[in-house]
């Protein structure tokens, strides 16, 4: 049985006031297919490209295994030359994904290769970030510590995206001082007996392709599946009202802090504990015997 799902809404084009009044202010996600028309980004972007322009350019990359012991969850697994990456890719690796790349920093000269829409959102303009994987590769259900608007421009093979509203969080069985769900949960096929709160979930899905630019409110919970190579390029737009910004700083210099430093100091008790809390709080929460 699957979760419940429906499709995200999707427009070729929309207009700054629309936008917000149907989507920002709702905290509603959408697809925007003609808002990279006229990027040359949209004709030039595909992985040869990034292979000729940016392949010396060496890469931090994260591996897809659940992180054990005292290291830490958002280390990197490796680093390698751009390129290799994406030779690796072609030649059907799946477990390293590149995450949160600094676009502009390692290659300015692509800043002219897209535009930063005017659509309502106050983009941050030094930090478009660029996340890259291989076919069947998967990305743990999480949310975005920062609490962004985010524009993720879609390039490359077809990439399907899951959404979860933040109201949701109580059923996702979220792991205690982290940003995601359970790994052992299995979003393409999960186990609705062991983890029966899954029942109650109503998720919007959509299947992005080259020049889609999805709209992710702050807080969405996402999980991704690579189905072909792709790489997608997040523009941000950070957090302006009280409520959202202290949450965004209590996540980066609270919840990150102390979840760095006990993976330090204890170790892999620490994260057995977290695994066990997020089942046994949820279940409580619910009034579910576990």
């Amino acid at each position: 049985m699957a979760i419940s799902c429906s499709q995200i809404d999707r427009v070729t084009s929309i207009g700054k006031e629309d936008f917000l009044r149907l989507y920002k202010e709702p905290a509603k996600p959408l697809v925007i297919e003609d808002l990279t028309k006229n990027w040359p980004a949209r004709e030039k972007w595909s992985t040869e490209y990034f292979k000729s322009v940016v392949g010396e350019t060496t890469v931090p990359l994260y591996d897809s295994e659940r992180s054990t012991g005292k290291r830490h969850q958002h280390a990197a697994a490796v680093t390698m030359p751009f390129k290799e990456y994406i030779s690796l890719l072609q030649a059907g690796e799946k477990n390293l994904r590149m995450f949160f790349f600094n676009l502009l920093a390692a290659t300015p000269v692509l800043r002219k290769d897209f535009e930063f829409p005017d659509i309502g959102l106050k983009l941050f303009k030094k930090l478009p970030v660029l996340f890259m994987a291989g076919k069947g590769a998967r990305v743990q259900m999480h949310f975005d510590i920062d609490m962004a608007d985010i524009l993720l421009c879609h390039f490359g093979g077809k990439k399907r995206v899951t959404l979860i509203s933040p109201e949701q969080t109580r059923y996702l069985y979220r792991v205690p001082f982290s940003f995601s769900s359970l790994f052992d949960i299995d979003y393409d096929n999960p186990d609705l007996e062991k983890y029966p709160a899954l029942k109650k979930i109503r998720a919007e899905v959509v299947d992005l392709k080259h020049g889609d630019v999805l709209y992710i409110p702050p807080g969405y919970w996402h999980y991704i599946q690579y189905e072909e190579v792709s790489f997608s390029m997040s523009l941000r737009a950070f957090p302006r009202t009280p409520g959202t910004l202290l949450r965004m700083l209590y996540n980066l210099l609270m919840v990150r802090t102390i979840e760095g430093l006990m993976r330090k100091v204890v170790g892999q008790p620490w994260n057995d504990r977290n695994e066990l809390q997020a089942i046994r709080k949820t279940h409580r929460r619910l009034g579910i015997t576990s």
